[in-house]
């Protein structure tokens, strides 16, 4: 959720700059935004109703979060010449 958050900070600073230096967005008219967001919900709707067919938990259904990155030890990565000595 936070980077959709961050992706529509930086999308309103965008369009905040554009409005001051009074540039035409490159952005489509807002009838294909709304199509966009109907092909998003469509895509969801799919999987539900599969399961729902199957009758299987919804919450099962639902896409899995992703695991938390790690991040590797950067003294570790050396390069060979360097491992040798």
């Amino acid at each position: 959720m936070k980077l959709y958050l961050i992706s529509l900070a930086a999308g309103l600073l965008v369009g905040v700059i554009y409005g001051v230096l009074n540039v035409r967005s490159p952005a489509p008219p807002v009838i294909a935004l709304v199509g966009l967001l109907g092909i998003l919900i469509g895509e969801q709707i799919v999987p539900l109703a599969r399961g729902a067919l199957v009758r299987q938990p919804i919450t099962s259904l639902l896409p899995k979060q992703p695991e938390a990155r790690t991040t590797t030890d950067l003294g570790e990565t050396r390069r060979p010449q360097d491992r040798a000595g």
